[in-house]
């Protein structure tokens, strides 16, 4: 059975982590894998600047500096920033998979052009990012937000009727208007709408959690992980250092 830890970006309670559990609900998977969510100690309220960044990129990798000891086979990484994926590859032999860049090549399989849809403008960064990275920014058509802040703790719960119709006038014009042949969910947080997008649209939406969930099951199935060359472990690591940064932070961050 391999065990596979998804590090949640924020803390939270076990009430809301089974929201972002119910993600498991959008892939079929086979019975020898399961999959446990643990929350960050240590989050920014949102990942607005680069400020955001560096906290997001020390929590989570912090959150997973000890899979392999703790029995886990493979780390996925529920936020599209990517955050902490480039920093735990370099010092974990297992497969980590974030779901932005994930999201971007899987696209590529399905048409040639794809839009983001997100909730938000603020997050435009954390997309412009992994195009330029990938060197694939002439294959997204657009991307387009509905201008609303989100709830990273109750996530779409309870607004569908205001959200949904939204996401979908903005998927129809990345379609129409800007040619986009396959739609992104810009956030793992938006995987509620997945169902009812797809329904809607007669293009592939990709729901980004559930696609790392089917990855690290394939990667595992075909024993493949990230290359040491393009992730070189670190000369002199200092988990513990990093952890006892983490013990202390934590009894402030509120």
């Amino acid at each position: 059975m391999h065990k596979v830890l998804v590090i949640v970006p924020f803390p939270m309670s076990e009430e809301n982590r089974d929201q972002r559990r119910d993600q498991l609900k959008g892939v079929q998977l086979g019975p020898d894998i399961s999959f446990e969510f643990e929350s960050v100690r240590v989050a920014p309220r949102n990942y607005v600047s680069q400020y955001d960044m560096v906290l997001a990129d020390v929590g989570i990798m912090e959150a997973g500096l000890n899979a392999r000891e703790r029995g886990f086979s493979a780390v996925c990484i529920d936020t599209m920033s990517d955050s902490g994926v480039a920093a735990l590859r370099s010092v974990l032999d297992i497969p980590v998979i974030g779901p932005c860049r994930a999201s971007v090549l899987t696209a590529l399989m399905f048409g040639d052009r794809f839009s983001i849809i997100a909730m938000w403008g603020h997050w435009n960064h954390l997309y412009a990012k992994t195009l330029k990275d990938l060197r694939l920014s002439d294959h997204c058509a657009s991307v387009r937000s509905i201008d609303m802040q989100p709830d990273n703790q109750g996530l779409l719960g309870g607004k569908e009727e205001d959200v949904f119709p939204l996401l979908l006038s903005a998927a129809k014009q990345c379609v129409e208007e800007d040619g986009a042949q396959v739609i992104l969910l810009g956030s793992t947080t938006m995987h509620q709408a997945h169902s009812y997008l797809s329904e809607h649209l007669n293009v592939p939406v990709i729901n980004p959690g559930p696609l790392t969930y089917k990855l690290a099951e394939a990667a595992l199935g075909l024993g493949l992980a990230h290359s040491r060359q393009a992730y070189p472990s670190p000369p002199a690591p200092k988990n513990d250092v990093v952890q006892a940064m983490l013990d202390t932070a934590s009894k402030f961050d509120h």
